[in-house]
């Protein structure tokens, strides 16, 4: 039994490898700059972050000049955001995406004279490690075995949701290059024309010259 559940823990491990995305770094703003993090996402995850600025002064309030502005928007949506906060030093984020896209989060610290350096921490997590597992277990009373086999079984729907949006990835790039091969042979096809047409046009051109000079 033993044995059992440390295959499968391995195997669950592998899976989320493959289908999650998660972002935990640790990064400096300057006072009147504005960083940006992009991340991948497929449609109808379940993405969340978390983000706070570190004390510089352990034991003592954080100033007032370590807060920041965050933005959270996708490429699709710059005039929609996912997420805003203004001003704040923590806070959190959470929603599902509704479309596959590159999705950006944006930290901009207020300009300050002198200027300051903050050090932001963010956490960012999407796909089946983006879900509460705890409560998950609370709320429905389940056993750990349970719990276990649920979480595969989204890992495994999630490995299936991503081979899929995979494929249609690849198919459209296999369609950019296909009409990229043929509009590429169209000009070629194209430029070899102009240029015998040219050539033909000298030649005519000539023949008639040297014949009106009776040189031919």
């Amino acid at each position: 039994m033993m044995i059992w559940r440390s295959n499968t823990l391995s195997l669950v491990l592998i899976f989320i490898l493959f289908v999650t995305h998660i972002q935990s770094l640790r990064f400096e703003l300057e006072s009147g700059h504005t960083k940006c993090i992009a991340e991948e996402i497929k449609g109808h995850a379940m993405t969340v972050g978390k983000y706070h600025i570190i004390n510089p002064n352990d034991g003592h309030p954080l100033p007032d000049t370590h807060k920041v502005t965050v933005r959270v928007t996708s490429e699709h949506g710059n005039d929609h955001a996912h997420h805003y906060a203004e001003n704040v030093h923590e806070g959190h984020f959470s929603f599902e995406t509704a479309e596959a896209a590159d999705y950006h989060t944006c930290f901009t610290a207020a300009d300050h004279k002198p200027p300051v350096k903050l050090t932001v921490d963010f956490d960012w997590k999407s796909g089946v490690a983006a879900k509460d597992w705890t409560n998950v277990a609370k709320k429905a009373s389940v056993e750990a075995m349970e719990l276990e086999l649920k979480h595969m079984l989204e890992i495994v729907q999630g490995v299936h949701d991503e081979m899929f949006y995979l494929r249609e990835r690849e198919e459209e790039m296999q369609d950019l290059n296909r009409d990229t091969s043929s509009k590429l042979a169209w000009m070629t096809g194209l430029s070899i024309l102009v240029c015998l047409s040219v050539a033909g046009l000298q030649l005519w051109h000539l023949k008639t010259f040297f014949e009106k000079k009776k040189l031919i």
